[in-house]
């Protein structure tokens, strides 16, 4: 649609299309493909792929106009102050360019939403959702959900709750799928998107360990906003057509900051590479020579949405460090740590090598520690909403990090998820750069265990 946008305005504006093949050999073809790789980039940073629930076709054309907006400024200025187009009238050129991108974009999305919303009637294209609850206001927002399906989402059934309240003449037994400690299983089994809760207001104690079940990162939480008291801090309140339901861990990082933030690892993480590799080499050589093994360690650790990925490292204990004793932290003044470990952990220098997990899109330079997956097992089970911070990548260095000690004990963790979540919930460049520049401080201090 934005290649035959310009093909229509330069069909309407032939002198323009003279102006680029005279000037600059340039066909409309050739136009009209550069003019769609500077908008679609921009729409993208402007969030219009960004996965949304049927969104208000009111809402679409803010977000289409403002992009548009933006789009037609930046070329305006390129155009005048390079001097690409010469020509009088610019402006008013420009003024139309404008009224036909935001016009043909609008209507674009306004047919394309119209017709999902079409096929939300039908039953089609709807979010899989389950929601937890058997009682009165569990049975209320379902009944919101399956008289306007325009919501986005398909209830495929209920969870019941421990001690929870069932009103036969309400919820029908067979609508029943699970309990509690079903729900990790049939969100898998089932693929489901969403995880209503909605709990009566004597179960509101079991929101905690309702969050726990749900095991998966990539699955969103919603709750009544009644009970937003209980999550204060992790929460943000959306309303979907008129519904307001409560986002636990929402997304709050803008899309242009997502991209940035990736473009930034890459372009760090190959620049660290390249300018540690001989600096690499010396310390390999030099660990090969204090102790028996390989310079390298690699171990499995767990990372966004629960995958696993191999971490690199220099090693810095003793080969097999492990065997006697299983999977354990490191302590302060661990014996199993060798003679060059304890300078490269002072310096933080065993982490370089984990350059290339970032490289490789498996961390970013700043996240949550990845935990190996004994770990995250254990602390899923033991700390509440623990599996939240598994939604973004694990990081070299974190918020965690540099405002908590080493983990030494399971207490430990759990101020350290403290610290994670806050992560997850506020995340943002500034943050990152924030975190960055202490980690800097922490290795000029060397203050690394």
């Amino acid at each position: 649609m934005v290649f035959l946008a310009m093909v229509l305005f330069l069909s309407l504006h032939p002198q323009l299309q003279a102006v680029f093949e005279n000037e600059y050999g340039w066909s409309s073809l050739v136009v009209s493909l550069l003019h769609a790789t500077f908008w679609l980039p921009l729409f993208v940073f402007a969030g219009l792929y960004k996965r949304l629930y049927l969104i208000s076709r009111f809402d679409e054309f803010v977000k289409v106009i403002k992009a548009v907006t933006l789009g037609v400024l930046i070329l305006y200025f390129t155009v005048t102050a390079s001097g690409l187009v010469m020509e009088r009238g610019v402006g008013l050129m420009a003024l139309h360019y404008f009224a036909l991108m935001g016009g043909w974009m609008s209507l674009n999305r306004f047919v394309i939403r119209t017709i999902q919303r079409m096929y939300a009637k039908r039953g089609k294209g709807l979010h899989r959702a389950i929601i937890i609850g058997t009682g009165k206001t569990a049975f209320n927002i379902y009944e919101d959900l399956l008289r306007n399906r325009t919501l986005g989402m398909q209830v495929l059934g209920f969870v019941r709750v421990p001690n929870g309240k069932h009103h036969p003449d309400e919820v029908p037994e067979d609508e029943i799928i699970g309990n509690v400690e079903d729900v990790d299983r049939l969100v898998t089994q089932m693929g489901i998107q969403d995880v209503i809760v909605a709990v009566d207001p004597d179960k509101r104690a079991d929101l905690v360990r309702v969050f726990q079940q749900v095991n998966h990162p990539d699955v969103g939480i919603k709750l009544l906003p009644d009970f937003h008291q209980l999550v204060i801090g992790l929460n943000k309140t959306n309303q979907i057509f008129g519904l307001p339901l409560i986002e636990i861990s929402p997304d709050v990082m803008p899309l242009w900051e997502k991209i940035t933030k990736r473009t930034l690892d890459i372009v760090f993480s190959l620049f660290g590479l390249i300018v540690t590799a001989p600096l690499l080499l010396i310390l390999m050589v030099w660990i090969r020579k204090d102790s028996k093994g390989g310079a390298l360690f690699k171990q499995v650790r767990v990372g966004r949405y629960g995958e696993p990925f191999t971490i690199y490292k220099l090693r810095t204990m003793v080969v097999d460090a492990e065997q006697e004793t299983g999977p354990t932290w490191a302590t302060e003044n661990d014996p199993r740590v060798t003679g060059v470990g304890r300078i490269l952990r002072k310096l933080r220098l065993d982490e370089i090598p984990q350059l290339y997990n970032v490289l490789k899109g498996e961390m970013s330079l700043v996240g949550p520690r990845p935990e190996r997956p004994f770990f995250v097992e254990q602390f899923n089970k033991e700390i509440p909403m623990y599996f939240r911070r598994l939604r973004v990548r694990p990081g070299i260095t974190g918020w965690a990090q540099v405002k908590w000690k080493y983990d030494t004990t399971l207490d430990d963790v759990f101020e350290k998820t403290k610290y994670d979540l806050f992560y997850v919930e506020n995340m943002s460049l500034i943050l990152d750069f924030k975190i960055l520049f202490n980690t800097l401080f922490s290795v000029i201090r060397a203050k690394g265990q």
